[in-house]
């Protein structure tokens, strides 16, 4: 369903292999989140997803746990920013801005995807599913 959507929004797209189940729930324990739904089943179909001139429309497990350990436990970022804990980050814009799910008393409630600004620290509501996020994306409805 997954890749079979994201074809018909883009010939610019680069599937990885599918994602293990116990793969997904090694990202989910390092994380201490479980993964909404689509995401995990996106992740089934493709582990990842690149668009036009490599851009991660959807990260890889692999890139998904460490960009957000990074934002978590980098000490420059407690500087700079507000906590990323109330955040899953799962993609990003190609400028620095990341496409994330909310978190929320520790789980994820909403299937809403917010961009985080790098430049400004906001955090603005763009789509209200993954499958809006990868349509408004690609077809230029979300401006970042």
């Amino acid at each position: 369903m997954w890749k079979q959507l994201i074809e018909s929004l883009t010939p610019d797209r680069e599937f990885g292999p599918p994602a293990l189940w116990a793969e997904v729930s090694l990202a989910e324990n390092k994380l201490s989140i479980k993964f909404p739904e689509d995401l995990r089943n996106l992740l089934f179909e493709t582990n990842g997803v690149q668009g036009q001139y490599g851009l991660g429309l959807i990260w890889p497990l692999e890139r998904i746990v460490a960009d957000n350990i990074s934002f978590r436990a980098d000490s420059h970022y407690k500087d700079l920013y507000m906590p990323f804990d109330s955040l899953l980050f799962f993609a990003d814009a190609g400028n620095g801005d990341q496409f994330a799910y909310p978190i929320l008393n520790g789980s994820i409630r909403r299937l809403d995807v917010f961009v985080w600004n790098h430049e400004d620290d906001s955090r603005t509501w763009v789509a209200s599913s993954l499958a809006k996020y990868l349509e408004w994306w690609l077809n230029g409805t979300i401006k970042v």
